[in-house]
């Protein structure tokens, strides 16, 4: 989500794998807001109000286990390039994360706002938005049409309806704020602290105002690891991927069994179990992905079709949750004469998403370059062209 230019003094490897998981990390994204079983807003401690079954129990492993690292992966990833340019004064990186993250977040947040209200114009359309849009998409059940003008600068700059946006808004902030952060993690006492305290903000699901704890901790992270001149080529004694792996796996799946069956074993007691064991998944995932995934990246990154593809990963990150939010019922409609529409909704429409935001994008970015650079923020202009 930083500079699309490489860092002359990043490794050509290191490179291409942040620019991997960069991509890939939008697209499981995807795919964790397209979780069909109710309730399909997830949290840590989410449990399904379908009974335990083959595709219930797959979707949830997925998208509220085994898939739940990517933000993080994100987050530390942000927080690693942008302390690479401290050659470069703050003033000038925020002058240019302006462009690349202020004004696509604002534009966006525009865009899915005036899509909604047109939407609203149609009377069928309406009744369908007010049934299925809002209610998904802003747990709000007010209309755009209703809306009074204090609801809108709210809906458009701090509380966007493309409820994604809320990444950038919290990654800018952090840039922002990067001079704290950078000296409290580089300080061999402020550093112990900084951890303890975001770790702990992490753990409880902390959030303040727009200091989240799972960002504040993995962005503070990825500062570290490249002031530290942290080893991400090879995993130290403790961080080998095999058996982080095997505790990524048996978390998520400990946590959905519970999900399905804890509560009337345990009680409410069950809650915080499946919050802690959600974090524990969180970091092995974390391990797991960037340690044991090199010949995967070397592979794909091989492939001229995926780094074509991986140049719009903004695109599907701006365009994919509302529609999500939109499509699922009619998705859920559309299969409903298979024995598992469930599952065959959580596989095709992500998908077909991930396609559509892709040749969107290819299309804009031929076509209206000027536009396409404002919207994504100069990313991706060159890469697979």
């Amino acid at each position: 989500m930083n500079e699309t230019s490489t860092p002359a003094a990043l490794a050509p490897f290191l490179s291409e794998k942040f620019r991997f998981w960069s991509f890939v990390s939008m697209a499981l994204l995807v795919f964790v807001h397209g979780y069909t079983i109710p309730p399909t807003y997830l949290q840590p401690w989410t449990t399904p109000e379908l009974p335990l079954g083959l595709t219930s129990f797959t979707e949830y492993l997925l998208a509220n286990g085994l898939l739940r690292f990517r933000i993080p992966m994100l987050f530390a990833i942000s927080g690693f390039l942008f302390a690479l340019h401290d050659a470069q004064s703050h003033r000038q990186r925020m002058k240019k994360r302006v462009r690349s993250l202020l004004l696509p977040y604002i534009l966006w947040s525009g865009i899915h706002l005036v899509i909604l209200y047109l939407m609203e114009t149609d009377p069928t359309l309406r009744s369908w938005v007010s049934a299925h849009g809002i209610a998904a998409i802003s747990e709000q059940q007010q209309l755009v049409h209703d809306y009074q003008w204090n609801d809108v600068l709210i809906r458009w700059l701090l509380a966007p309806v493309p409820y994604q946006l809320w990444f950038i808004r919290v990654l800018f902030l952090y840039n922002l704020a990067y001079p704290l952060l950078a000296g409290w993690v580089t300080g061999r006492t402020s550093c112990k602290v900084f951890f303890a305290v975001t770790v702990l903000l992490w753990l409880a699901s902390v959030n303040i105002f727009f200091f989240e704890g799972e960002g504040l901790l993995f962005f503070g992270l990825g500062i570290w690891m490249q002031k530290s001149a942290f080893n991400l080529a090879t995993p130290g004694r403790w961080l080998r991927p095999v058996p982080w792996a095997v505790l990524w796996l048996a978390s998520a799946t400990a946590k959905t069994w519970l999900a399905f069956e804890g509560q009337a074993m345990l009680g409410d007691a069950v809650f915080p179990v499946m919050a802690n064991l959600h974090k524990l998944c969180i970091f092995a995932g974390l391990v797991t992905a960037w340690y044991g995934s090199d010949g995967l990246v070397r592979f794909l990154m091989a492939r001229r079709w995926f780094v074509w593809s991986s140049a719009f990963s903004f695109m599907i990150y701006a365009l994919h949750a509302p529609l999500v939010a939109l499509l699922i019922d009619p998705c859920l409609r559309l299969f409903g004469n298979l024995s598992d529409p469930h599952l065959a909704t959580f596989l095709f429409l992500p998908l077909c998403l991930i396609a559509v935001s892709i040749m969107l994008g290819a299309l804009l970015r031929r076509t209206a370059p000027a536009a396409y650079a404002m919207l994504t923020g100069g990313r991706g202009l060159s890469v697979g062209r």
